[in-house]
């Protein structure tokens, strides 16, 4: 594959049922609040060590909160080396409207 496709939430939930990776784009708050079970977050800081320990060869779907940014950081992916690379159309909203009860939240102590 030599550039990401988009895809809605049932074949996301299909490619994460086979093994897929998941990474969430989104603000570390946001992604406290809610996300898809097993999604590693990503940001400036573990960006390289997330691609550095990477299965390129692996399904990979990216997820953000409306399915714009995971866009162009899928691009990003392909780009750095990821051979399949999907963007969530719709984000974390879609995912959230499509399966609730498939929502984890991160325990932040006080």
């Amino acid at each position: 594959m030599t550039e990401f496709q988009q895809i809605d939430c049932q074949q996301a939930q299909q490619l994460i049922n086979d093994g897929a990776a998941v990474a969430d784009i989104r603000d570390p708050e946001s992604y406290n609040s809610g996300h898809i079970p097993n999604a590693q977050h990503l940001d400036n800081q573990n960006l390289q060590q997330f691609i550095d320990n990477a299965d390129l060869d692996a399904p990979l779907v990216l997820v953000c909160f409306h399915g714009l940014s995971s866009q162009s950081a899928a691009q990003f992916m392909i780009e750095r080396g990821f051979d399949q690379v999907y963007s969530l159309a719709g984000g974390y909203e879609a995912w959230k409207q499509q399966f609730p009860q498939l929502c984890s939240r991160t325990q932040v102590a006080d």
